[in-house]
């Protein structure tokens, strides 16, 4: 037995290291996900009336895995990959990305903060999205056209970004995008920075995004097929917004301003998409919820009085079966002086000044 006894102790000292090893470096991976699905009547679509199944009417529907390893020390290693896909026809988003919402890896600090690499949310999805109203109604309450990416038309590849620690409710995130461009480091890059802060009745953001030379190419910051389509010869984009919401009890008021810039070629040329927005929120009972809110978009060209006007409002029920699955139904309205109506997300813009969209449906998150 004395003959076999160091044998054993070696066994059971590596076995005791590591267990201490695996209990230092924990690692965790969640599979989480949304799925949603409903129908959706539009009263004017080129001017015939329209009766569709569709998907992704309150949420994308998604599914990701987030990552983290625990480094000790309050540092840990992160990664998400969250791919969007259609679910009446279970066809990939983003142009068929396999992980096309998000997809980027890192290292975060109790103290110094998150530092994460890939394709991401820049500062005006990350700081501002949750304010809108469409955060607690459906994707088709969005700001007409998309024009300040609330609605998550692009996203930017080749990106790093930087968040804070939370201080005190403020929290700071910035981001550079990469062109990859050799030769030409200004070609379709992107920046931003912005900041959130939670604190009391309060919920604030603000965010400055700013594009060059968008969707040149398939491989810079903003590629070429994950970009409005709306709009051609992009030579730089910009975007300032700040907004807020203000608890009350049962019920949730809200502001938000957003201006868009885009300089076109040639370079005298430009337009300016100016949108308004205050919203309610109310918990009526704990399982349901109602929200209402009002948007006034102004567009301009070339420093001249405003062309087009839009103004949309957006209603909301929601009735939660449960804490992960709710049923919904959302009415939008949106009249437009100088141009035809377009509610965001339908499959096609009004023949006339108005547009009216009806759509219900269930989500379910996991």
């Amino acid at each position: 037995m004395h003959k076999h006894t160091p044998r054993a102790i070696l066994a059971a000292s590596v076995g005791l290291g590591f267990i201490a090893t695996a209990a230092h470096a924990q690692s965790t991976v969640t599979l989480y996900g949304i799925v949603d699905g409903g129908f959706t009547y539009t009263s004017n679509q080129g001017g015939k009336s329209n009766y569709q199944a569709t998907a992704g009417s309150e949420q994308g529907s998604r599914w990701g895995l987030l990552g983290k390893e625990d480094l000790g020390g309050g540092n840990a290693a992160i990664f998400r990959l969250e791919n969007g896909f259609n679910l009446q026809t279970g066809v990939a988003s983003a142009n068929g990305r396999i992980f096309g919402r998000q997809a980027w890896v890192g290292l975060s600090s109790e103290k110094w903060g998150a530092v994460t690499l890939g394709r991401q949310y820049n500062a005006a999805q990350d700081s501002l999205e949750p304010l809108q109203v469409s955060a607690d109604t459906s994707q088709y309450g969005t700001h007409p056209f998309d024009t300040d990416d609330l609605n998550n038309t692009f996203r930017t590849d080749n990106s790093v970004k930087y968040v804070t620690p939370n201080f005190h409710g403020l929290q700071i995130n910035s981001m550079y995008g990469f062109s990859n461009n050799a030769g030409n480091f200004a070609m379709s890059r992107s920046y931003s920075v912005g900041a959130s802060y939670a604190g009391g009745p309060w919920r604030l953001g603000a965010a400055y995004v700013r594009l060059d030379n968008p969707a040149v190419d398939t491989t810079g910051a903003i590629p070429s097929d994950n970009y409005f389509t709306f709009i051609k010869g992009v030579t730089k984009q910009q975007i300032y917004g700040a907004g807020g919401l203000y608890d009350f009890g049962k019920a949730s008021l809200g502001l938000m301003y957003t201006s868009t810039t885009f300089d076109l070629t040639p370079a005298s040329q430009h337009q300016t998409y100016q949108n308004a927005e205050a919203s309610i929120r109310y918990q009526i009972t704990p399982a349901l919820r109602a929200a209402l809110g009002e948007t006034y978009t102004e567009v301009s060209a070339n420093a001249k009085p405003a062309s087009w006007h839009y103004w949309q409002t957006t209603s909301a029920l929601q009735y939660f079966l449960s804490k992960r699955t709710d049923v919904y139904i959302d009415l939008i309205y949106q009249r437009a002086s100088g141009a035809v109506a377009a509610i965001e997300g339908t499959s096609g813009a009004s023949s006339s000044h108005t547009q009216f969209l009806a759509v219900t449906g269930i989500r379910q998150k996991f």
